[in-house]
């Protein structure tokens, strides 16, 4: 299921990062790869912020519909 689905306070671990493209490298080069255990921090308005390792990273809709997620 695409991360979107998540709610607040809600975990998945990725699965995978659709598309081949900048995108999808700049994200792994982040840390966002398979197997990471992604949290959702906030989801409003088309806008998520996802924490993992530590980290936060605010994304948009259109690419956060793009990462995989299993509970």
């Amino acid at each position: 299921m695409p991360i979107t689905l998540l709610k607040k306070g809600e975990k998945g671990r990725v699965r995978e990062i659709q598309g081949n493209d900048d995108v999808r490298h700049r994200l792994q080069e982040l840390g966002l790869v398979e197997g990471v255990e992604v949290e959702v921090i906030f989801s409003q308005g088309g806008k998520m912020i996802l924490g993992f390792y530590g980290t936060r990273l605010a994304i948009d809709d259109k690419v956060a519909s793009r990462i995989i997620v299993h509970k």
